[in-house]
């Protein structure tokens, strides 16, 4: 059976030594063993490197994407996980529009100032987390 050294699944993967190291220690990939000093990996470590480097990209914690392996290794996806995350980034993405939409308004506002635009006010307060807008209203109904 073909074994990849570390040093070559540094090279196919772009994922530094430590890196994968770091990954083995959390349970993530697993070494075949050692010629001399050198771990080795079967090839398929290369798709799992790629199925952690997604989650990550997805924003899944480590302790997550362990969660997504069986035991042998096999990817045991739970779709649920998968959906919860996937709502979790279309709230990111209405934030962060709503942020940028704020910024392209605010850099081409024809108000003296931007605290005098209803526009962007508005901004402020889809922005601002709850706490702040809460007690932003009590200031303004003690004056």
């Amino acid at each position: 059976m073909i074994q990849l050294d570390i040093g070559e699944v540094v090279k196919l993967s772009g994922v530094p030594a430590s890196t994968l190291r770091f990954y083995e220690e959390k349970g993530l990939i697993r070494s075949r063993g050692r010629r001399g000093l050198r771990r080795q990996f079967d090839p398929g470590v290369l798709d799992r490197l790629a199925l952690i480097a997604l989650g990550r990209a997805a924003g899944f914690s480590l302790d997550d994407i362990a969660l997504m392996f069986e035991s042998e290794g096999q990817p045991r996806i739970d779709r649920q996980m998968l959906a919860a995350k996937a709502e979790e980034l279309d709230k990111a993405i209405r934030k962060l529009s709503v942020m940028r939409d704020g910024l392209r308004h605010a850099a081409a506002c024809p108000a003296p100032s931007h605290m005098e635009c209803p526009t962007f006010r508005r901004i402020l307060r889809a922005v601002a987390p709850r706490a702040i807008g809460a007690r932003r209203r009590r200031a303004q109904q003690e004056q």
